[in-house]
Formats: C-alpha cells, structure tokens, sequence
C-alpha cells in the first residue's frame, strides 16, 4: 500500500469541496429572491418543519455517504495489500496417503479419507499428497501444503467413494462421480486387483527432492487382499521405501474371513518389522497416533532467505466504495423528489 496517496487524495477532495462552496466572484449575477409578505407562519407548520427536519437529516447522511466514498476511493488508489513474510524454515515433513480403491475397500474408504481430512487440520508446514491405486496407480494430488486445496480434494474424495458397490439400485450421478475418480487406477488388459506392493512402490516413488534432507511418510491403508502377480510383493515395496529413508505406518480394513487374517498378519508383519505403526481402521486411537509419531521424528530446517509476498486487497475498500456511492445518490434522488 501506498500510505502518502491517502491524505494526498482527501486533501484534493477537501479543496474541490471548498471551491464549490466558495461565493460566487463580483460581477457574477446571484439567483434573484423574491421576499412574500406575511409568510412568517409557514416556518410553524407541522409538515414544513418535518421537511425541514427531513432535509438537513439528508444533507447530512449524504455527506456522510460522500466521505465514506472518499474515503474508500483514497484507499483504493493507494493499492492496499497484505505483507507476508515467509520462511522455508518450516518442518520438512512430507506425507503421502497411500489408498487401496480396489472393490473390497471402497466401503471402508469414506470413512477412512474423512480420517486423513481430519489429520490435515493438525498440520503446520508439512506438505501431503494422496495416492489412489488397484491394479494402477493414480495421484490424486502431489505433494502440497496448500492445505485449502488438500481440504476440498480429501472432501471430494470421501463425497465419490460413499458409494455402495453391492447395490442393486444406485444413483447414475453418484455411479459417474466414483467411475470419474477412480479412472486411472484400474487397467482392463489384465484381471488383476489391489496390487498391494505395486501400490506402494507407486506411492515411495512420489516423493520429490530425492536429495533433500527431509522426513518422509507413507500412510498405507489396505485390506492386503491380492489378486494377480503384482511387480513388486509387500515386503519388496516395504523394503524400497526403507531403502530411500521412508516411513511406513499401515491401517487396516477388512471384512473378517479366514483369508482376511492371514494377509492381516502379513500385512502387519510387515509395517511393524520395519519401524511402522500399524492400526485398525476403525481403531479411534489410529489418527492420533500416526500423526504423534510422524511429529516425533526430527523436523529438518532449511536454509532460506525469507520471502516478502504482497497480495492485493482491493476487496476490503471496494464494497464501502460501492455502499457509499449508492447510499449517496440514494440520498440525492430522495431529496430532489
């Protein structure tokens, strides 16, 4: 903002004022008046003191709708902005939702993508990506700390995936909205489905600034259900991601049945084995605890100048401006009337 322009802009506006105001110069002809004999008692009538009343009442809200449009004219001219300053010394944590679309964990995913929105909300600094994948991969998001747009895509997400895939009857638009979402995922030249390992080789490939010194995180969440021969197994993606200094934490959803429990333990075998915490989906502890762990790890600081953002605000003058030049000729219109 240019702060000088303000009283510059309402110094002009002041003299243009006074300038109206000011007597006609001498040789200029005055409105002639013409003077009514015993015409004192008028000034005693109800309704011309009530115009009278009216008038100055006028008078003054229309000066007062003037200023207010000086005022905000000024301001406006003067470019009011917002002065950020921002500092890449923040906590260098990135975290990738890794999330298993295939048909058996469509029912559990709303609930689940709710629980990620509701971790965003604790978060300062870190940026976060998600990851969809069944028999392919696709990315919802890359790694971002736009947190306005994380909110809007995790809240889309869980409105797509509140589908019920059993239904014999089911909405057209709610069918679209989650063939839409999961388009990207699912290859129809093979039969495979929710290829756990693939998945998350996929998702410890999303991490950028390979050579960067900062605390990786893959929250995997899947059934552990396979079906096909994926290229990587879950403990060879496991082991990828350890190899390039990346936490693994799981949760878990499944139908219970007898082949649900062998992948289950596999499945947590695996996490814990390599430093991971592994939780139930539907455990009310599990949120909470993988964002306590992910905050312990050290949080790595950069080297960066600070950076000076101005952001036009044109938005916090133009409506004054807008109310008081409308209330002004408001004002007028009503008078002449």
């Amino acid at each position: 903002m240019t702060p000088w322009l303000v009283p510059v802009i309402l110094g002009v506006i002041v003299v243009a004022a006074l300038v109206g105001w000011y007597p006609r110069r001498r040789g200029v002809r005055r409105t002639a008046v013409t003077w009514v004999a015993n015409s004192e008692y008028v000034r005693s009538l109800k309704g011309y003191r009530r115009r009278m009343k009216m008038l100055r009442w006028g008078l003054a809200l229309g000066a007062s709708a003037l200023a207010l449009t000086a005022v905000a004219s000024s301001a406006l001219t003067a470019r009011p902005v917002d002065r950020d300053i921002r500092s890449e010394q923040l906590a260098t944590r990135d975290i990738v939702l890794c999330l298993d679309v295939s048909g058996s964990m469509i029912e559990f995913d709303t609930e689940i993508v709710e629980k990620f929105s509701t971790m965003v909300e604790s978060f300062e600094g870190e940026r976060i990506a998600l990851s969809v994948w069944n028999n392919t991969s696709r990315m919802v998001f890359p790694l971002t700390d736009d947190y306005t747009l994380v909110q809007e895509q995790l809240d889309s997400a869980a409105v797509a995936l509140d589908f019920d895939i059993d239904a014999f009857i089911y909405d057209q638009e709610d069918l679209e909205r989650l063939e839409d979402f999961l388009a990207g995922t699912v290859s129809y030249s093979t039969s495979a489905s929710s290829l756990v390992g693939d998945g998350l080789a996929s998702c410890a490939l999303a991490f950028d600034h390979a050579d960067a010194d900062r605390s990786r995180s893959i929250i995997l969440v899947t059934d552990n259900l396979v079906m096909g021969e994926p290229v990587y197994t879950l403990p060879e993606a496991a082991d990828l991601a350890a190899e390039r200094d990346i936490a693994v934490h799981g949760l878990y959803a499944s139908a219970s049945d007898a082949s649900s429990e062998e992948a289950r333990a596999e499945y947590e075998r695996v996490i814990t084995s390599r430093g991971g915490l592994f939780y139930e989906a539907d455990d009310p502890a599990a949120v909470e605890g993988i964002v306590e762990s992910i905050a312990a790890q050290q949080a790595v600081e950069l080297d960066a100048d600070p950076e000076v953002v101005h952001t036009d605000r044109p938005d916090r003058w133009y409506g004054w401006l807008v109310a008081g030049l409308g209330l002004f000729l408001l004002v007028v219109w009503r008078l002449r009337a």
